[in-house]
């Protein structure tokens, strides 16, 4: 598999590479689609973890790109998984609209990895945005008998029906418009979050949003929140 520089670059960092076959397509919304593959050995070579992500390669204006997915629902015993995709403009999302049963795709394992915080948390706080819900619901899926409490931006009214991992008996899931200024996610996790440590150690922070969001909330939880860096997990996804 070809994959121009950033292919080489990560064959020699040790990337595996593997092609995905469709299977299934579904349409969950109509700005987000599931699309269900086969493994082509990859779940043979490396038993999943939690949040455990490749990344696919796409044509961009004819040059090999590559961008980060989480596997969802992944089954090493018939070597499937699926992959979401949070459909706005740009090659994945061109590719994602278009797939059909057969299509394949070529994928890169490289960089993917989870350490479960120590000590277990009492608490997780979980902040992300819909191209992040599939490394929330792994996360959440890791830690079955936890509370968490959640603050998701739901940028368009129909991201409110999307396939949330969450039990209403220990998740507290608030969703989040943008408002006028965008920033509105930002200021509800500075307002509420702060009441729910009691104790830096018991909490871990899970921060999944843009770019700019997740550092301005990444810096805010180390520095006036007070956790430590161990205990906070921040990972901007994508740039606005």
């Amino acid at each position: 598999m070809g994959h121009g520089w950033e292919g080489a670059v990560l064959r020699l960092m040790r990337g595996r590479d593997f092609r995905f076959t469709v299977t299934d397509v579904e349409q969950v919304t109509d700005r987000y689609r599931r699309v269900r593959v086969t493994d082509g050995g990859l779940l043979a070579a490396a038993p999943p973890h939690p949040a455990m992500w490749v990344r696919l390669w796409f044509d961009r204006d004819g040059r090999p790109h590559q961008r980060a997915f989480t596997l969802v629902d992944p089954d090493p015993a018939t070597g499937t998984f699926g992959l979401e995709f949070a459909l706005h403009s740009g090659a994945a999302s061109a590719w994602a609209r278009a797939a059909v049963p057969g299509d394949t795709i070529d994928a890169t394992l490289q960089g993917s990895g989870f350490e479960p915080p120590e000590p277990a948390p009492g608490r997780l706080l979980v902040v992300g945005d819909p191209a992040a819900l599939p490394a929330i619901n792994s996360l959440l899926a890791a830690h079955p008998e936890t509370p968490a409490t959640l603050w998701f931006e739901v940028p368009h009214p129909e991201d409110r029906a999307l396939p949330f991992g969450t039990d209403p008996a220990r998740h507290d899931l608030r969703l989040v418009e943008p408002g006028p200024s965008g920033d509105q996610l930002v200021e509800r996790v500075r307002a509420e979050l702060p009441a729910l440590v009691d104790d830096p150690e018991r909490v871990y922070a899970w921060v999944t949003c843009d770019t700019a969001t997740t550092r301005a909330l990444g810096g805010f939880l180390r520095r006036q929140v007070g956790l430590p860096r161990r205990r906070v997990h921040a990972l901007g996804y994508w740039r606005r």
